[in-house]
């Protein structure tokens, strides 16, 4: 089975998407499988308590049970997280239309239909026909799959991709730090730094169209046009890596707004020879004592042969 499929959005562009293998499927299934007989357990378990003494109903709410479990259970979690039952959650794979764009209700119902009576249980002799049918797909598609136009592919991203720090292009400092950035939008900057980040995946037709596609919109909302000779790429990059920038520069002047605002309360004096603990003195609320408004004399010096009584120190640090 091939690790990628090619997939043609709306707007004609051929997508790579990582299509899961049949190893994790199988995992993600039997997953699935374990936390449904549990399910089916537990709904005999209560039935035996507290059902009918007719046998015939009993034996029937069983099966009422079985079917509602192994045919509701797939079709209410792909429905809700758009395509990911437990099993898949945990094992990294999602559910997803032909065209890439998230499952439905009707694509989850008709899935789960189909496993239960075709794929899996009813007439699927226990996944050998799902097994078959998808060794024999280019995209590992089973009966259901088919019927109901989904493909699963893998969602976790690899380990050696992490996450790619966006450096400032050469040559476009000043540039980008004329912008006015508060234009953009939040959901704009996301789609962009997701499409930056999976530009190495994209065929050179996709990464071409997308990217200008997103360079337009973002050149729209910053009312600046892509420079000449700039890629679309590059474009990006330089816009995100000033966001970042300024977002970094505002969090550390207001830490050190905050940090400031704690040490220059009136009348903090510090001792000699006192030692701050780390973090102390940035402690919200944390107000030191004031000053005192006259100098007192000085006691009396004691007789001779007296200890001195000691003298307490306010501004010991807490313990």
């Amino acid at each position: 089975m091939h690790e990628e499929s090619e997939l043609v959005t709306g707007e004609a562009v051929v997508l790579d998407l990582r299509v899961a293998k049949l190893a994790s499927r199988a995992l993600a299934m039997a997953l699935d499988v374990a936390i449904q007989f549990g399910l089916v357990m537990g709904a005999v378990f209560v039935l035996a308590l507290v059902g009918p003494d007719d046998e015939a109903l009993a034996l029937t709410l069983v099966l009422v049970c079985l079917v509602l479990i192994m045919v509701g259970y797939p079709v209410l979690f792909e429905t809700l997280s758009r395509g990911r039952s437990l099993g898949k959650m945990a094992v990294g794979l999602r559910v997803v239309r032909v065209d890439g764009g998230p499952i439905r209700f009707r694509h989850a119902l008709v899935r789960g239909l189909a496993g239960f009576v075709v794929d899996f249980w009813t007439l699927g002799l226990f996944g050998a026909v799902a097994v078959i049918v998808s060794l024999c797909s280019s995209d590992g598609r089973r009966v259901g799959d088919f019927l109901a136009g989904t493909l699963v592919v893998r969602e976790r991203v690899p380990e050696s991709g992490g996450y790619q720090v966006l450096g400032m292009p050469p040559g476009l400092e000043g540039w980008a730090a004329q912008l006015d950035l508060t234009r953009l939008p939040d959901d704009l900057a996301l789609a962009s730094r997701q499409f930056l980040a999976r530009f190495g995946e994209l065929r050179p037709e996709a990464a071409h169209t997308l990217g200008w596609g997103l360079a337009q919109q973002v050149g729209d909302a910053l009312g600046t046009p892509v420079p000449p000779g700039v890629p679309p790429w590059a474009f990006l990059t330089a816009v995100l890596a000033e966001r970042r920038n300024r977002d970094h520069a505002r969090a550390f002047q207001a830490y050190a707004a905050r940090t400031s605002q704690v040490t220059a309360q009136p009348g903090y004096a510090v001792q000699p020879g006192y030692v701050t603990q780390p973090g102390y003195a940035a402690q919200p609320g944390y107000v030191a004592p004031a000053a005192p408004a006259a100098v007192e004399p000085d006691p009396p010096t004691p007789p001779s042969g007296t200890p001195a009584a000691p003298v307490e120190n306010p501004f010991t640090p807490p313990s």
